[in-house]
């Protein structure tokens, strides 16, 4: 989806949001369960952009038949280098309805566990007040 990746390349977490449908699931590098919801999902990416550094996607592939691509990235989370991909489907929409990161190696999911740990009680509450405001 060439919108998400101009964000995220321009480092605007926060438009991500709008790219996102209602029932949005999101699945992460380094948690069991998914996150469903636009709030949620809007926030986590936000905070996304407060760990990441030095981000840039190097690769991409679409499968314009499913509505889906894959963009590959490099970037860098308190030091450590991780490399991952952005899976992304599209509903008839237009809208981002499933995002599935994966991560490698094993330290970078670690660092990014644990810097997304910290963030957590803020996107808590930047999805709570997301909610409250619908």
């Amino acid at each position: 989806m060439k919108a998400f990746r101009a964000a995220v390349e321009a480092g605007d977490f926060a438009a991500l949001g709008d790219l996102l449908a209602e029932d949005v699931v999101f699945r992460s590098p380094v948690a069991f369960k998914p996150y469903e919801g636009r709030a949620i999902v809007s926030a986590i990416l936000r905070g996304v952009g407060r760990v990441f550094s030095d981000f840039r996607y190097v690769r991409e592939l679409t499968d314009d038949d499913q509505g889906g691509s894959a963009l590959v990235f490099e970037t860098v989370v308190d030091g450590v280098s991780v490399n991952g991909i952005d899976l992304i489907r599209v509903n008839e929409a237009g809208l981002i309805s499933e995002l599935t990161v994966m991560v490698r190696p094993l330290s970078g999911a670690n660092a990014l566990a644990e810097a997304m740990g910290k963030q957590f009680p803020q996107i808590q509450e930047e999805a709570i007040a997301a909610m409250a405001g619908e």
